[in-house]
């Protein structure tokens, strides 16, 4: 997929509020300063389409960007972030939540993960949720070059046997470095399959 355009839309602090639903959307969510904003920049080939900061909870509302006037790519909340209040981060919970479940035309929720770190707990609930839910989702291995390529290995392989223990099938798995723009083409290559299995 070739990025022609990519324009902000609007931002929501509730779904209904968010656009008509006559649009494919893609959701990227991971815990605070997983490096999500460097991400969506890097796939859609801009340097500040989505706001990137030192501070951990910059994103705080539902942020709809137009992509190749052909679908929405939804940057949400980061979740866990402990510095917020705590009837902020329930705000942002259950406005994450309920976006989730009622937008019928979310095709897939890319979750964030920090190719350095081991799962989080947070993590593998927000993922255990998602399954419950039957909701599709994916997972980025965000900040890749930090590692060589044995530690990579290594840390793909942690993350894939502690998802196993409660999932028969793994979700697609990406490995990516918004440093590099490594994992650009196949992550826009599942997004754009993704669309045209919908209208096959």
């Amino acid at each position: 997929m070739k990025i022609a355009s990519a324009e902000f839309e609007i931002s929501s602090t509730d779904w209904r509020k968010c656009p008509e639903t006559s649009k494919p959307e893609f959701a990227f969510i991971g815990r605070s300063n997983v490096g999500k904003s460097s991400l969506i920049n890097m796939l859609v080939d801009r340097k500040k389409l989505a706001k990137t900061s030192s501070t951990p909870g910059k994103t705080q509302t539902i942020n709809h960007f137009m992509v190749n006037n052909e679908w929405y790519l939804v940057d949400l909340p980061g979740y866990g972030y402990a510095s917020a209040s705590r009837s902020a981060r329930f705000a942002w919970g259950k406005m994450i939540e309920e976006y989730l479940k009622n937008r019928t035309n979310l095709f897939c929720t890319f979750i964030l993960l920090d190719a350095r770190l081991k799962p989080q707990a947070i993590d593998l609930d927000f993922i255990t949720w998602m399954g419950m839910q039957s909701l599709p989702m994916a997972i980025i291995l965000t900040k890749s070059d930090k590692l060589k390529q044995q530690e990579l290995a290594k840390s793909k392989k942690t993350i894939e046997t502690k998802l196993l223990e409660q999932w028969e099938e793994l979700p697609p798995l990406f490995v990516s470095s918004a440093e590099k723009k490594s994992g650009r083409d196949k992550v826009l290559d599942f997004i754009d399959q993704a669309m045209k299995q919908a209208v096959d």
